[in-house]
């Protein structure tokens, strides 16, 4: 039953070029949904590329997550500018960790811009090589 269900999901996406999950994605909860599952799939090592810098590290529990998010100023005013942007790339909300040798924790997180997060990433990696 779950597997028919799934296939008829798969192929209502396919056919309406995922229209309901981009749409929903754009909402606070659809996009902390996508931001936690990202974080997470760093983590277990979904996404293998850069699987050792994150091997080992802590996550947070996913309510935990969204409760944060949805009551930090922070999240709140960044999404609201990517939102009026119209969904300009470099403007996205983006989790940082302060400390990269931590975890996600609720003392070692941050929301930035993805630009800026990507600015950082780029320095830390260039004082490693």
């Amino acid at each position: 039953m779950i597997n028919m269900k799934n296939e008829k999901q798969k192929e209502y996406r396919k056919n309406n070029n995922n229209l309901c999950t981009k749409k929903y994605e754009k909402t606070v909860n659809g996009f902390l949904m996508r931001m936690y599952r990202n974080m997470k799939s760093r983590v277990v090592g979904v996404q293998k590329n850069k699987y050792h810098l994150y091997k080992g590290k802590e996550i947070l529990d996913k309510n935990i997550f969204y409760e944060f998010a949805k009551s930090n100023h922070d999240f709140i005013k960044l999404f609201l500018n990517w939102e009026h942007s119209k969904y300009e790339r470099r403007l996205t909300p983006s989790v940082d960790r302060i400390d990269p040798i931590k975890g996600y924790t609720l003392d070692n997180i941050q929301f930035i811009t993805h630009s800026e997060n990507s600015r950082r990433g780029a320095l830390n990696k260039s004082k490693i090589v």
